[in-house]
């Protein structure tokens, strides 16, 4: 492993609290460790009580962002700040971004958009079928539909969208959305875990994340 030539991504935390110890702590799941690891990637992780975030991230100097999963927005403040405030130092720095379930869901409401809690538990621990309808998005993954996986209970309906907020990826169960691309920034996300794949064929989407695919929309 060559430390230099790898790129280097920062990554989001959740907020756990440990009433053993009456302490919060940042965690983060050793899948993706695993995950970024295998594509050459370095993670940097991203603390969510940092005085100052613009210098923490002025020096690490990162090639991109992932907003992680876990959690709901809402759910702790100091991690809603935190992913507010890369999104605005990402846009500011032109540095891609991309949002993994609950980071899909955040990247939404940052555009203006909403989610909606799924009550029917339809997309929680299951695997389905979601439909590619962005031709970009169709070359790249050479077919228009795909097995992925699912574990959140909030969902987003194409009326909920954020402003220049285009959808790539929908489930072909209930038409929610399971994909999107900013009309005009290097910002995407997925409401599935790469990071947890356990189906046939891994979708990479570090590659996309690499390319900037989608940006050529």
């Amino acid at each position: 492993m060559v430390i230099g030539s790898m790129k280097k991504i920062g990554i989001t935390l959740r907020v756990e609290n440990f009433t053993k110890y009456n302490e919060k702590r940042d965690a983060i799941s050793h899948d993706w460790i695993k995950y970024l690891s295998d594509k050459n990637i370095l993670p940097i992780f991203i603390p969510n009580n940092l005085p100052n975030l613009d210098l923490f991230l002025d020096t690490m100097k990162l090639d991109g962002i992932i907003l992680s999963g876990g959690d709901n927005p809402g759910e702790s403040l100091e991690r809603d700040v935190t992913e507010e405030k890369l999104l605005n130092y990402g846009i500011k720095k032109s540095i891609p971004i991309i949002g993994i379930c609950r980071g899909l869901q955040v990247i939404n409401n940052f555009f203006g958009g909403k989610i909606e809690i799924d009550s029917s538990n339809t997309h929680v621990k299951t695997n389905h079928k979601i439909q590619i309808i962005d031709n970009k998005f169709k070359n790249f993954f050479n077919s228009n539909e795909l097995t992925v996986n699912s574990f959140h209970n909030n969902i987003i309906l194409e009326n909920f969208l954020g402003k220049e907020i285009k959808i790539f990826a929908k489930s072909k169960h209930d038409n929610t959305i399971e994909g999107i691309i900013h009309e005009k920034l290097p910002i995407m996300g997925v409401m599935w875990h790469p990071e947890r794949e356990k189906i046939e064929k891994e979708i990479n989407l570090m590659s996309i994340f690499h390319n900037s695919l989608w940006l050529k929309t």
